[in-house]
């Protein structure tokens, strides 16, 4: 009762925010307050909030904003709220009033549960040898959800990570405490990435070795997993080519998808092998990921042979005008943003090629794919050279890991590279919406609830 109390009470806290969001909420004194160690693992293992099942998740703007999909004109006009709207056909203006924005609102809130454990493990201090593991455990998963939800929310609401421009582009505020008392400001880019992965280097160092109980919790693999990612969106092929070694050193499985039953639903169990931490995308609005409302980009869809099991298991046809995802890692239909071991096969052969280790490169993603293909159909792939090789990964990357939260990411990184830069263009109805490559509106407002609040505040331009 004490937990359910404690949770309840936090969870009624968010649910009441008015427009100053996580700016200035505190918890009601009246509610208990957590001490023990316990009580903060009991905290981090809400997985309503720390990983979106249920009323949070990660944001779902860069997966509006991407490419893989169409929308039909009535789904447009009839489901979608004027804010997605104009998401949706990358509008300069996404004026939000006094209305909460979940994306930027739920990551905040878990970032204030991540510091209340952070602050209260601290307060508890260096713990008898008995409880150190448990102690271990509870802080590298604070300072694990915390990093996620800095780097998914640098992901929409501040540039891509460039080397030239990071320490005076602008990126997102870093919330470090859950005082009101802090000083709310605007991060660099540069500080941003620092406190992302200096915070998943410190859960590496502390999360025990062994897999947890489940992968809504996180591990040393999970850490070094988004290390990985969080890496390969820097640009930093060498540091994410280490940590997806790292990563799949730790577990490598892959499903022989030949062998996985259900095509023509959500095959995928929440918790199949290569899930190594589980984490969904917020659904709360209508949107891209809400199922069922978007058709999958026709030309994608073609890219599949007949042979390739995915073509199956992650799409249907319901004879209402084109083809539905529903290739998620969860078997709910909620759409899966964590990680899973066939993005670290990705991560490391992407970081392979580029390092000009053509062979190493084409047996990850040969790896990969084997286990994709119906048995015995597989023709193992060659390339020429690293160039070729890169080419035939990104195109695999793209139809491996659609609608996981990624391609936004991908897109903003790949458009500095000239070879690889898209043009991407939206039509609803009659009118014709585009994006180019390297455009301002790659990066979306912060909403202006926010800003009102904090007029010092610098927007971002459009």
């Amino acid at each position: 009762m004490y937990v359910v109390s404690l949770l309840s009470g936090l969870l009624w806290m968010f649910a009441g925010c008015n427009k100053t969001g996580f700016l200035d909420t505190i918890p009601d004194n009246s509610q208990q307050v957590p001490k023990t160690i316990a009580d903060f693992q009991a905290i981090l293992d809400n997985d309503y909030v720390m990983n979106g099942y249920g009323q949070s998740g990660s944001p779902n703007l860069g997966e509006t904003g991407g490419d893989d999909y169409w929308v039909p004109e009535s789904i447009f006009t009839g489901s979608f709220s004027p804010y997605y709207q104009d998401a949706c056909t990358w509008m300069a203006a996404i004026p939000t009033g006094s209305s909460e924005v979940i994306d930027w609102d739920l990551p905040y809130h878990r970032v204030f549960y991540a510091n209340e454990a952070l602050e209260g493990l601290e307060a508890i201090g260096a713990p008898p040898a008995a409880q150190r593991p448990a102690f271990n455990t509870a802080l590298g998963g604070a300072y694990f959800f915390r990093a996620l939800s800095f780097f998914e929310l640098a992901q929409v609401f501040s540039p891509a990570y460039d080397s030239l421009t990071a320490a005076t582009a602008w990126g997102i505020p870093l919330r470090l405490t859950d005082l009101t008392t802090e000083v709310i400001r605007r991060a660099t880019v540069l500080e941003t990435y620092q406190r992302i992965t200096g915070d998943l280097r410190m859960a590496a160092a502390v999360l025990p070795d062994a897999a947890p109980p489940f992968p809504t919790r996180p591990s040393k693999t999970a850490a070094y997993g988004l290390l990985a990612r969080v890496y390969l969106a820097m640009g930093k092929y060498d540091s994410a080519c280490l940590y997806s070694d790292s990563c799949l050193i730790g577990q490598s499985p892959l499903m022989q998808y030949d062998t996985v039953s259900g095509g023509g639903g959500y095959a995928f169990n929440r918790f199949n092998p290569e899930v190594i931490f589980a984490e969904v995308m917020e659904q709360i609005n209508p949107s891209p990921v809400s199922g069922y409302l978007v058709f999958v980009d026709s030309t994608l869809y073609r890219s599949y042979s007949d042979s390739d099991e995915r073509k199956s298991l992650y799409f249907v046809d319901y004879g209402t005008g084109g083809k539905y995802f529903v290739g998620f890692y969860d078997q709910q239909g909620f759409a899966f943003s964590g990680l899973a071991t066939d993005e670290q096969y990705l991560i490391r052969a992407e970081c392979e090629a580029r390092a000009g280790k053509v062979s190493a490169a084409m047996q990850d993603l040969n790896t990969l794919l084997q286990a994709r293909w119906m048995s015995g159909t597989f023709t193992f792939l060659t390339a020429a050279d690293s160039i070729d090789a890169l080419a035939q990964i990104l195109t695999e990357r793209r139809k491996e890991l659609l609608f996981r939260g990624l391609r936004w990411t991908d897109l903003r990184r790949l458009n500095k590279d000239p070879r690889w830069q898209k043009t991407l263009y939206r039509e609803i109805g009659s009118t014709l919406y585009s994006l180019p490559p390297g455009d301002p509106r790659y990066v979306y407002p912060i909403p202006d609830y926010v800003i009102d609040f904090n007029p010092g505040m610098p927007q971002n331009q459009r």
